[in-house]
């Protein structure tokens, strides 16, 4: 009965000895790390970095931004990209493929002498249109005077800041630019802006160059694509007919048609849309709607995405091609640049207010087609540019 009873108290000493043992290892266990982020609070944080570099002015911090914000898409998952949305920033802003971005060419180097070319564009964040159009543009001008430098210049912020985050390259805004001139001596400056017209843009870029005017020895500032603006519709000039024969002449040999008599007799008509403008050099679009006429080009419609002037918005094109009869519309843009607006605003079969979903739409046309195609990488357009270069040079 004693040993049992020695038993019984050992056995309790052992489950007490036990109980202890455990509770401390219980309460040495790290408490429980909380919960990890959701797969949208990571994309929102994404979409947040991609907003605060979707701006049009540059500051001290926006290399730092521009990292971070790649560096956080990169690290997000496929599920998780497809998040991405903010008040700019949607899963296309790092995840569209436009091209390879290798080839082009900044024209962001120093050593750049006494003599410098200075192309002036709005820019676009399309790598493909890029290297084709506006390097185009700048490597016409280059082989045509090799004793100049030739550098580049973007006026859009927002572009450079998306190109640089998404593919690392660097490219200079105006200002940047013209400071890259003064740092290296350059005397002669000669801007050569790739604009359409004397608009808003043109505008901007001379007030730009109004506070370096006396940084420099000479300062020219060259015609834009179409020249002067005039003052009424009735008013064309050479610059606006050669645009108008170049551009016709590659959309009809685009479109596999020996000229464009034999696509009017097919029923074809062709639009080219260009941006539009409440400026008052508006009245440009209107000028070369008057040189298609002038040349006998009744198959050719001019358009514009902001509908300004107000005849040539969508609906109103639509209603000119159709009540002229033609069957087959060819879309193209009218703009030095096939970017985001031709892509998206002219060829967006899933963009309802597309242009190319607004012919459809409309059901008065039996075939609807775009050519994304920019007017920089035409030799006449390029050759055009040359030419007011060149005339900038001799005064």
């Amino acid at each position: 009965m004693k040993t049992a009873k020695s038993l019984l108290s050992i056995l309790l000493i052992l489950c007490l000895a036990f109980s202890l043992v455990a509770c401390g290892k219980k309460e040495e266990e790290p408490a429980p790390e909380p919960a990890g982020k959701s797969d949208q609070e990571l994309a929102d944080e994404v979409a947040e970095l991609i907003d605060a570099i979707y701006v049009q002015e540059r500051t001290d911090k926006t290399d730092e931004q521009c990292a971070a914000a790649k560096a956080a898409w990169d690290a997000l998952t496929d599920a998780q990209k497809e998040l991405v949305e903010g008040e700019e920033a949607d899963p296309d802003y790092f995840g569209r493929n436009t091209g390879d971005a290798s080839k082009d060419d900044p024209r962001n180097a120093d050593g750049i002498g006494k003599n410098e070319l200075l192309v002036v564009s709005f820019g676009t964040s399309f790598n493909d249109s890029r290297s084709t159009d506006i390097k185009g543009i700048e490597d016409a001008l280059q082989a045509a005077f090799p004793d100049w430098s030739v550098r580049r210049a973007f006026t859009a912020q927002i572009i450079i800041n998306h190109v640089q985050a998404r593919d690392g390259e660097k490219i200079d805004n105006v200002d940047q630019a013209l400071e890259r001139a003064v740092a290296n001596g350059v005397e002669n400056l000669i801007v050569q802006p790739t604009h359409l017209m004397h608009g808003a843009e043109y505008d901007e870029l001379t007030e730009a160059l109004d506070k370096y005017s006396d940084k420099f020895k000479t300062v020219v500032v060259s015609e834009p694509l179409l020249g002067e603006v005039g003052s009424d519709a009735s008013v064309i000039n050479e610059d606006k007919k050669a645009v108008a024969v170049a551009v016709v002449a590659a959309a009809v040999k685009d479109a596999g048609f020996a000229d464009l008599d034999a696509a009017d007799a097919a029923g074809t008509a062709f639009v080219f849309m260009g941006h539009g403008t409440s400026h008052n050099a508006k009245v440009t679009y209107s000028q070369m709607q008057s040189q298609m006429n002038a040349l006998g080009y009744k198959n050719v419609f001019i358009g514009t995405v902001e509908g300004e002037p107000e005849e040539t918005s969508c609906e109103n094109v639509i209603a000119a091609v159709a009540a002229a009869g033609y069957k087959n519309v060819v879309l193209r843009p009218l703009m030095v640049v096939a970017g985001d607006h031709a892509n998206n605003d002219m060829a967006d079969p899933e963009d309802e207010e597309s242009w190319f979903s607004m012919f459809t739409a409309s059901e008065k046309f039996e075939d609807v087609t775009c050519q994304i195609a920019g007017l920089g990488r035409l030799a006449d357009v390029q050759a055009l540019y040359v030419a007011h270069t060149r005339e900038a040079m001799e005064g």
